[in-house]
């Protein structure tokens, strides 16, 4: 009796280690997806607040949680299933759809580049009148995209996992990225009437002082987030490019990279680790602007209708 005790717990134990093990693959495979996607995430915290310009100020936490919801649903009940299958269907196809989905972001950053050097793009278009309804279902359209490319990416990190760890991993991924972006996105919103609010409270002190410095700050702030965001993307689609081609046996860009790296860590007496990781990252992100500046050349000889559909 007591030895058929004793080996259930043994069981019991075992089980306990495998759940724990398990649990530790799907954290550091989480944590390795999070790290790739920072750039799209960044990209799509700086973007977001621009749907709610022009809206009343009570309806735009409202018109943010409307775009997340939209957000969560894009990621897991259209996009997670698709990547299983993917994975279990066809693995072969994810490294040419995360191709794909690389010269997407190297021409929305090449796009962003050229509207910044040459003052025409996206932004130059005549503002249609406001619509909370139109202008929530397009940024859901935008997100999809952006997350189609978040669990693309987490789906190449997880490929050779089991098939419970790959869907833990992306659910993870995309419910923990969602209330990531949203949640930046709605602190930046209402932080300019946080600080009107700590403005009002009189004319000297910290807390007015910070209010001011709050409401001045935060245009700044996403204009630094849009820089940042761009590269980001310029850099993440660089690296995708590079390494889709390894896998082809194109191996030249990702040595490359790699000797500059090492060439930099090896000779740089001062913070080697960042600075070759840094010479790396430009190195990836030159080759995004380049690959998307051809691709933006190429798309604005098309017809507008043609580029628009």
């Amino acid at each position: 009796m007591s030895s058929g005790i004793f080996a259930l717990l043994d069981d019991v134990a075992l089980i306990a280690r495998t759940a724990a093990a398990s649990l530790d693959d799907v954290a550091a495979a989480t944590v390795k997806a999070g790290s790739k996607s920072m750039g799209i995430v960044i990209d799509d915290a700086a973007v977001t607040p621009k749907y709610v310009l022009g809206f009343m100020a009570d309806r735009e936490l409202p018109i943010i949680r409307k775009i997340g919801i939209g957000s969560l649903r894009n990621k897991l009940l259209v996009l997670l299933p698709a990547a299983l299958a993917l994975s279990f269907l066809a693995p072969w196809a994810i490294t040419p759809l995360l191709m794909l989905g690389g010269l997407y972001l190297a021409y929305e950053g090449a796009e962003k580049v050229a509207e910044v050097f040459l003052g025409h793009g996206h932004g130059a278009a005549k503002a249609a009148p406001l619509d909370e309804e139109s202008t929530v279902k397009g940024a859901i359209r935008t997100d999809f995209i952006l997350s189609a490319e978040i669990m693309a990416l987490t789906l190449s990190t997880v490929a050779g996992q089991p098939f419970v760890t790959q869907a833990l991993v992306l659910g993870v991924v995309g419910v923990f990225i969602t209330f990531l972006v949203y949640g930046a996105v709605a602190i930046i919103v209402k932080a300019d009437d946080v600080g009107a609010a700590l403005a009002a409270r009189g004319p000297d002190g910290f807390v007015p002082a910070f209010g001011r410095l709050l409401v001045k700050g935060m245009p700044y702030v996403l204009d630094l987030l849009s820089i940042v965001g761009t590269a980001a993307m310029l850099w993440v689609s660089g690296g995708i490019l590079i390494h889709g081609l390894e896998n082809y046996h194109i191996a030249l860009p990702e040595h490359a990279v790699e000797g500059a790296k090492e060439y930099v860590m090896h000779h740089v007496p001062v913070l080697p680790e960042a600075l070759g990781w840094l010479t790396g990252a430009t190195l990836m992100g030159l080759l995004g602007l380049a690959v998307g500046a051809v691709l933006v050349a190429v798309l604005s000889l098309l017809p507008a209708k043609s580029k628009a559909h």
